[in-house]
């Protein structure tokens, strides 16, 4: 029975392939549908031709789907048939998921931005922490759970750049999470640990005091405030 059904999974297999490979696409449609589709608040799809036939890069991964027409295409990884389409009063150009139980029906679900466009994360990734903190909050003001503000990832990310003497971005990746996160001991006490590293004794007080206050029981920012008190003080005045 089992291989009755991988012998038609094949056969369905070969027949998408068989039409993927027979679809042209013309150069105003490839222009038109090419670019970047946003996926979710941090996330794109970049959708791309090359020798002719359609891909996509999400997730940091190359796909090829299967086109099953020039304005359809199945994609293996998602499990999902798309097809390009174009919102009639806006004129903005979305992918929308095809539904298997009623394929005239168009929905407006991953929305074409500019060639421009860049996640909050990818702002991250370039150092532009102004840019990038603008898009987190914006994610944030949306769902204030989301994953992609995650506490403890920005803060491991702040360690990695440490690790690697990277001061000035993990600053900048820190600073960042205090501003998500501004009612966090532990936020403010890994601030304090990289301007102490980064050599600036007087931030480091400053984010370690913020941190105890917070949190009365937090050694390590006891400690440091204990034997750095009065020369920060002094550096104040």
């Amino acid at each position: 029975m089992k291989s009755k059904a991988s012998i038609l999974v094949l056969i369905v297999f070969t027949l998408l392939v068989s039409c993927a490979n027979s679809v042209e696409y013309s150069e105003t449609f490839k222009k038109e549908t090419s670019g970047k589709y946003l996926y979710n608040s941090d996330e794109l799809i970049l959708v791309y031709y090359e020798a002719n036939k359609l891909r996509l890069n999400w997730k940091g991964g190359k796909i090829a789907p299967v086109a099953l027409e020039e304005n359809e295409f199945f994609v293996p990884d998602m499990y999902k048939k798309f097809r390009f389409v174009m919102h009639p009063e806006t004129q903005k150009r979305y992918l929308s998921i095809v539904d298997e139980n009623n394929q005239e029906k168009i929905t407006y679900d991953y929305i074409k931005v500019t060639d421009d466009y860049k996640t909050p994360s990818q702002y991250l990734e370039e150092g532009d922490y102004e840019l990038a903190l603008a898009g987190y909050l914006e994610i944030k003001k949306q769902d204030s759970t989301s994953s992609y503000i995650n506490e403890w990832d920005f803060n491991s990310k702040g360690y990695q750049h440490m690790r690697k003497k990277e001061y000035d971005k993990a600053i900048g990746v820190l600073e960042l999470n205090a501003k998500l996160h501004p009612n966090s001991s532990n936020v403010y006490d890994s601030l304090g640990e990289a301007y102490l590293k980064n050599g600036d004794s007087l931030q480091a007080y400053t984010n370690y005091k913020i941190a105890l206050e917070m949190n009365p029981e937090n050694k390590r920012a006891k400690r440091y405030l204990e034997a750095y008190t009065p020369k920060a003080v002094m550096e104040k005045e």
